[in-house]
């Protein structure tokens, strides 16, 4: 048994949204989450406890939204983290297990995410691989009808979250992981890819293969750094995480200009993004 002092600050329920309201979070809006639990520092009740500060700091009128991705139901041909060989692919296309928003984990999204889909309350949406969960008054008009040839435009939550005038507040989460830039490039001149899952159908399981548009977080990093440069961001520090705060419609018309300016596809060979192999951060 390690004898190693846990790594501080001790962060609890209380603190954490004593902390979330100081860097500005208002009682009664929509915001879009983020998260890295271990950017923290020791929280006293794990995930369920940043789960509870966010809804303290929110009210019960405000709506709380996350990513609860699940990019492993993909096709295992762009699998990479790790690859599996060329001979398994047709048996794990007809053994993959069909997306459930009841029972389907999260990967690649974080211990937060993870308890959040299975909060009391929780609706999530219906894509198998981009869904996103929500609590709150406005939960059900973010996460319905999102498409299954939709992963993150139009027809996704991101754009509901658009309408709802959301916030984003990375958590000890980076700019690569704000999934609205993808709303951007749904907006601009992109190829279309498949994108295969299995699904649950009236006639049962089913491995569907649909038309989307091709997206990749390519240059991310480079676009946060800008966006951060010139719009406004609110930036504190909650536990010992770096959190930033921003409107999501002002990411997502920035985000459309810059991608547009400095990552032109002119073609449909793009790597495919995070979210597809399964690896997106929180």
């Amino acid at each position: 048994m390690s004898t190693t002092p846990p790594a501080g600050p001790l962060c609890t329920r209380d603190s954490l949204a004593s902390e979330l309201r100081d860097i500005g979070l208002q009682p009664g809006e929509t915001l879009l989450v983020h998260s890295s639990l271990s950017s923290l520092g020791w929280v006293c009740g794990g995930p369920g406890a940043v789960v509870m500060a966010l809804l303290d700091a929110l009210g019960d009128r405000g709506t709380l939204v996350v990513p609860t991705h699940s990019g492993d139901n993909s096709d295992p041909a762009n699998w990479s983290n790790p690859p599996v060989p060329e001979t398994w692919w047709a048996d794990i296309r007809a053994s993959m297990p069909a997306y459930d928003p009841r029972t389907t984990p999260t990967r690649g999204v974080g211990a937060i995410p993870e308890a959040f889909r299975n909060w009391p309350g929780a609706a999530r949406s219906a894509h198998p691989q981009t869904s996103f969960a929500a609590i709150g008054p406005r939960a059900s008009t973010i996460v319905d009808s999102h498409a299954l040839d939709c992963q993150l435009g139009e027809r996704s939550p991101l754009a509901r979250l658009e309408e709802a005038r959301a916030r984003i507040l990375l958590l000890g989460a980076g700019f690569e992981s704000c999934t609205a830039f993808h709303l951007a490039e749904y907006r601009i001149p992109a190829p279309q890819v498949d994108s295969s899952f299995a699904v649950m159908t009236p006639q049962g399981r089913r491995w569907s293969t649909v038309r989307d548009t091709s997206i990749t977080d390519d240059r991310f990093d480079d676009l946060g750094a800008a966006f951060e440069k010139e719009r406004p961001v609110v930036r504190g520090t909650v536990g010992a995480a770096e959190a930033r705060l921003f409107s999501l419609a002002d990411a997502v018309a920035y985000a459309q200009v810059w991608l547009a300016e400095h990552r032109p596809r002119a073609s449909s060979t793009q790597t495919p993004s995070r979210e597809q192999r399964g690896e997106k951060g929180g």
